[in-house]
């Protein structure tokens, strides 16, 4: 017989956090998060997010092992001022058992309907700087801190339990090889002198706190028309702040300035934290911190892990000083590869972006919805 129990206390959502511990142990692929951190982004003491969302935590039990896992979200923002009746679901794992699967979607279910939504959508996240997909496609490569890994019975099982593919997402990486500066450089200097435009470097972290939030304002704009953006809030811009910024090698971070310095363009790509957080196995200390400040500084792979250009300046090729400022970069620290964080399929200008790079497709993954 199988149970749905909801997790509450501490002690209960310690365990939600540690499931996939178990599910994917010895997996050379699965990248494990840090469990204190995502301890606190379920607390809604700790998260700005549950000033205009909510989450509820169920397992699913038999024989008196947690045997799965979901969380069931709603955020007002999309549904009250968006009118988008969406219930979303998250942080979705499970053996594979098909009743188990069915019993937890069950679950988001009614909630959804108990709050008069329309649809379900998952795997997704509180907004679009969390994780999103299922893995349908690249179960061989090593994952990221920033997506979700899963086994492939996952996908047989959504379309058995009745849910349709709703977004794919594509991730792709070249090796910085591939990328030759020249061109870069010329092109570079052609769009500063025609538009009077100017690159922003930095070397040291706390220079960049200073512009972190007109750089969210910024990502607010340029992602407002993709399929299920919600906007950051001002609370959270100082919760990812704190969170994300210090772990992010100064020099990773690339702005572009118009005459004026108001920030018209931006990318932020980080160190892979992929082995090392393997080597953590969720924990920081005594050990974890070592191997993520070692990452930190030594990782030859680096994720691309945020692009974004102003809406009046898109078909400037602004994006070709962004490029060349981390090629300078990555060449200066020896990087070989870059991986690219999930793009959707549909999102045509994205891939022109990319086209001359070279990339490789090594993985997909989608959303799956389904009628509430």
């Amino acid at each position: 017989m199988i149970t749905i129990q909801e997790m509450i206390s501490k002690k209960e959502m310690k365990a939600f956090v540690k499931f996939p511990f178990k599910l994917y142990k010895n997996n050379p692929y699965w990248v494990p998060p840090i469990i204190n951190d995502e301890l606190d982004s379920f607390d809604t003491a700790k998260n700005p997010v549950f000033e205009h969302a909510e989450a509820r935590f169920f397992v699913a039990i038999k024989n008196n092992e947690i045997v799965g896992r979901i969380a069931a979200i709603s955020n007002y923002t999309e549904i009250n001022e968006q009118q988008l009746k969406k219930m979303r679901f998250g942080w979705f794992d499970f053996i594979d058992d098909i009743e188990v699967s069915k019993l937890l979607l069950r679950k988001v279910e009614e909630i959804g309907v108990q709050h008069k939504l329309e649809f379900m959508e998952g795997p997704v996240g509180f907004s679009n700087l969390d994780k999103v997909g299922v893995l349908t496609d690249g179960f061989d490569h090593i994952g990221t801190m920033i997506t979700w890994y899963n086994h492939a019975y996952y996908k047989t099982h959504f379309e058995k339990l009745g849910f349709t593919i709703e977004k794919e997402y594509l991730e792709n990486k070249f090796a910085f090889k591939n990328v030759k500066r020249e061109p870069l450089e010329r092109v570079s200097a052609i769009i500063k002198k025609r538009y009077q435009l100017k690159s922003l470097n930095f070397s040291k972290t706390k220079d960049i706190f200073p512009h972190v939030n007109k750089m969210f304002d910024l990502f607010n704009e340029s992602y407002a028309s993709l399929p299920s953006f919600v906007p950051i809030s001002d609370v959270e811009k100082a919760y990812f702040k704190k969170k994300y910024i210090s772990f992010i090698n100064p020099e990773y971070i690339k702005f572009v300035l118009d005459k004026d310095d108001n920030i018209i363009a931006f990318a932020i790509i980080m160190p892979s934290f992929s082995k090392a957080l393997q080597k953590a196995n969720g924990k920081l200390f005594p050990f974890g911190l070592f191997h993520l400040l070692k990452a930190k500084k030594k990782s030859k792979d680096v994720i691309l892990y945020l692009i974004g250009v102003h809406p009046k300046h898109q078909s400037k090729g602004i994006h070709a000083l962004l490029f060349l400022e981390m090629q300078i970069s990555c060449e200066l620290n020896g990087i070989e590869n870059c991986i690219r964080t999930p793009e959707l399929a549909s999102n045509e200008p994205i891939a022109a972006i990319w086209k001359n790079f070279n990339s490789v497709n090594f993985k997909k993954r989608c959303t799956f919805k389904k009628a509430i």
